[in-house]
């Protein structure tokens, strides 16, 4: 219950506190986000990931081409696509050359063929870049929420919700929880660069 938020002699259970919760739960969502962005970088390896954001003219509707075929990696250079409906083979290798990807996929009636080429010098270095920025989006957005957190918190003390023991406890729970959450954030980032840098 909400007996611990009154200062007490058991002080407070922070990690339910609403104010927590949300912090957590809005974060999660820019984590997410930035999670979405990083898969959809091309390494020099295969990863099908890189064709989520792709939508193929599917009988005149926009569809996720996740959802009409299979993907495949036999090895670390090629994606092969075996679409469900072979009549949708042309329209998802055409959704393929208009995107930004930059492959070029060939078909042999049955399959889409995806070669994926290793990046050169420039282009990793520009990925590397793409990569940090979206980093530095994510930490923004930690910082706009723990700002929000603490707000809150403040508000709360204001209100005589709980005491300043309480209040003080939470607000070095906010500060753990951003410390958490930034190296989360270095610990993805520095993995999708090390794929990047990987031939």
């Amino acid at each position: 219950g909400r007996k611990g938020w009154h200062a007490g002699s058991r002080g407070v259970t922070m990690m339910n506190h609403p104010i927590l919760n949300k912090f957590h739960s809005d974060f999660e969502k820019s984590f997410g986000n930035l999670k979405t962005e990083l898969s959809k970088i091309r390494t020099g390896r295969a990863n099908p990931a890189i064709l989520d954001g792709i939508h193929v003219d599917y009988y005149g509707s926009q569809t996720p081409l996740r959802s009409l075929a299979t993907f495949s990696t036999p090895d670390p250079t090629l994606i092969i696509i075996q679409p469900f409906d072979i009549s949708a083979l042309e329209a998802i290798e055409k959704a393929i050359q208009k995107s930004d990807l930059g492959i070029s996929p060939s078909n042999d009636g049955k399959i889409i063929r995806l070669p994926i080429p290793s990046l050169t010098e420039d282009r990793r270095r520009e990925l590397i870049k793409v990569i940090k920025k979206y980093g530095e989006e994510t930490k923004i957005a930690l910082r706009q929420h723990r700002r929000e957190a603490n707000d809150a918190s403040k508000e709360a003390e204001k209100q005589k919700t709980f005491s300043e023991d309480d209040a003080k406890r939470l607000k070095d729970q906010i500060q753990k929880m951003t410390d958490d959450w930034t190296a989360k954030i270095d610990e993805l980032l520095s993995k999708k660069e090390s794929d990047l840098l990987k031939v």
